[in-house]
């Protein structure tokens, strides 16, 4: 039996949804990529022509989970659509998430609001580091990052990931320790944990160690863990609040339900202090801070954090499986293409240096294929020859879009 047979056996012994449906039980039948462009007015499905299939930006094509529906419904028929002036329920939900899922123990006065991840990491920076200086940051990485990091007066530092064998990918402990010693030096860093594109679920011994590092060297981290509910079975993901406190290092946390619950158009984020210093540090934050964030990305927050955990579970369920039959598709169809196997979240990041794409495999694929990913240069240092996939879809627009790939790659026997 196939591995992503088995995962989808485990499924159903587990009582998971079958793969014939989303985490909901819509069936995909009623979730391809021609009904959805029909309904659906996001980036996702708009940015393209009817004929690609969009399996580039992060957003899933799983229906919401009831519970998110019911609080946004209830939410608009009570026309409750003000401002917000603080995390309110938001706050317990979260930390009673990060108490289950991750065993960190989150003070509620310790959470902020901001509208999403990268306003928590634009205006954490502005409060903690007023004068900017040199960031650094582990690539490749989530494009997004160079693009909000304009806002800020920071030199950027790429500090590249490593990887002994080209499939797992770490961070470069040393090379980070030789960064925030050596002069000028290194005043922040975005840890991306989980990291995107990668999956990688850093270690605790890695975080424990880029803890201490911080501290000795007085550098700001700003943790993104928007993808940590996303962490695969098996996996231990680690908030990096609790050992930065631990280690004495200055640190905050940005984070949301908007990817493991496919919130990204709700706006509301939350960004928590590590310690009692970096939440004096937050108290600053301008007021705009929060009521830019949107009350009814606040309440479908609540209702993910606190009454959508079985849902989310079998998203991950369902993004296993077709991250298995990636792994075994790629082996099968494309040939000089390598997949770097993620450990949380649904975006996979593939090799195609081999391929004979050449540099910008994302553009031909496009071009030639009609099928949209993420180009991997867009990533920083390391990302050339590589792009990312969407794997949170039916099964059937998986194959499809390999269906294409294989047919313009050279050597792939398509064409024959």
């Amino acid at each position: 039996m196939s591995e992503a047979a088995c995962i989808e056996a485990q499924q159903r012994g587990a009582g998971g949804v079958s793969a014939t449906a989303d985490p909901g039980g819509v069936p995909f039948a009623e979730l391809t990529p021609e009904r959805l462009r029909q309904r659906r007015t996001s980036i996702k499905w708009t940015r393209f022509p009817d004929d690609v299939l969009p399996l580039y930006v992060a957003e899933m094509d799983y229906e919401l989970a009831p519970a998110i529906k019911r609080a946004l419904i209830e939410r608009v028929e009570a026309s409750d659509t003000g401002y917000l002036d603080g995390p309110g329920p938001l706050a317990a939900a979260f930390a009673g998430f990060a108490e289950d899922r991750f065993a960190w123990a989150v003070p509620e006065h310790r959470v902020h609001l901001a509208t999403d991840v990268a306003t928590g990491v634009v205006e954490a920076l502005r409060v903690a580091r007023p004068n900017g200086g040199r960031l650094a940051l582990a690539t490749p990485c989530y494009p997004g990052f160079f693009e909000m990091l304009e806002e800020v007066p920071f030199e950027t530092v790429q500090l590249p990931l490593i990887s002994a064998d080209g499939s797992d990918f770490r961070l470069d402990l040393a090379g980070i320790a030789a960064a925030f010693a050596t002069e000028p030096g290194i005043d922040a860093f975005i840890l991306c944990n989980p990291h995107n594109p990668h999956g990688t679920v850093h270690s605790e011994e890695e975080l424990a160690e880029l803890a201490r590092l911080a501290a000795r060297h007085d550098v700001f981290v700003v943790s993104d863990e928007i993808h940590a509910p996303l962490t695969h079975p098996g996996t231990t993901f680690t908030p990096f609040a609790p050992l930065a406190a631990a280690a004495g290092a200055l640190s905050v946390t940005t984070t949301s339900a908007s990817k493991g619950w496919n919130l990204a158009g709700a706006k509301c984020s939350v960004i928590v202090a590590a310690d009692d210093r970096a939440d004096a540090l937050l108290r600053g934050l301008p007021p705009e801070t929060t009521t830019r964030a949107s009350i009814l990305g606040l309440h479908a927050g609540v209702a993910a954090f606190a009454e959508s955990r079985d849902w989310l579970d079998r998203a991950i369920a369902l993004v296993r499986a077709n991250e298995a039959r990636l792994h075994e598709l790629v082996a099968e169809r494309l040939p000089g293409v390598r997949l770097i196997r993620p450990r949380a979240g649904y975006l996979a990041w593939l090799d195609f240096t081999g391929s004979g794409l050449g540099p910008g495999p994302a553009g031909r694929i496009l071009a030639e294929a009609r099928v949209a990913l993420n180009d991997g240069a867009a990533f920083g240092v390391g990302g050339a020859g590589h792009a990312r996939i969407n794997l949170a879809c039916a099964p059937d627009t998986l194959e499809r879009a390999i269906d294409r790939i294989a047919g313009i790659l050279p050597g792939s026997g398509a064409e024959a």
